[in-house]
């Protein structure tokens, strides 16, 4: 009898053995799991910050660059739309001499960005090297000219929004 009560024993033992086993397994299991999903998400949601970051110094440098006499109104406004700060202030101010200017000059100007990298950014900033292309035609320059153009953008995150803050030529 006293075999017979052992190998129950061992059995017993053996099936809460595996069944804590299956336990720390599933356990294990899920933590990774959950560990690997977080990682993805946050993969996931630094990519989406840099891609905003780069579509609004994008579509900011390009306002920069096309500029059209016959809708001068339109493109300052754009390019004040996607602004703020120092940057916005002056470009608004110069608004006027610059409207006029164009006009004299039937200056048309059709920018392409080529390419731009993020220098540095966190959750409310960045700076963003651009470089862009643009075809330039004005009474001076009636069969147009290729202009080269690089840019260093600041952005800003704002109500939910990129907008530059500061642009330079650099290089």
């Amino acid at each position: 009898m006293a075999a017979g009560r052992t190998d129950g024993m061992s059995k017993a033992l053996s099936g809460r053995a595996l069944s804590l086993g299956l336990i720390v397994a599933t356990v294990v299991t899920t933590t990774l799991t959950i560990w690997l999903a977080l990682g993805l998400y946050k993969h996931r949601e630094a990519n989406q910050h840099r891609q905003d970051i780069l579509a609004a110094a994008r579509q900011s440098a390009l306002n920069f660059t096309s500029l059209d006499y016959r809708h001068y109104d339109r493109d300052s406004a754009n390019v004040l739309a996607g602004a703020t700060g120092d940057f916005k202030k002056q470009f608004a101010a110069q608004t006027d001499e610059l409207t006029q200017l164009v006009a004299q000059n039937k200056s048309v100007s059709e920018g392409q960005v080529l390419e731009a990298g993020i220098v540095r950014s966190d959750e409310n900033s960045a700076r963003v090297l651009v470089v862009a292309d643009s075809k330039v035609t004005n009474t001076a320059v009636p069969k147009g000219e290729a202009r080269t153009y690089r840019l260093q953008l600041d952005l800003v995150h704002r109500d939910g929004r990129w907008l530059t803050s500061d642009v330079e030529f650099v290089g």
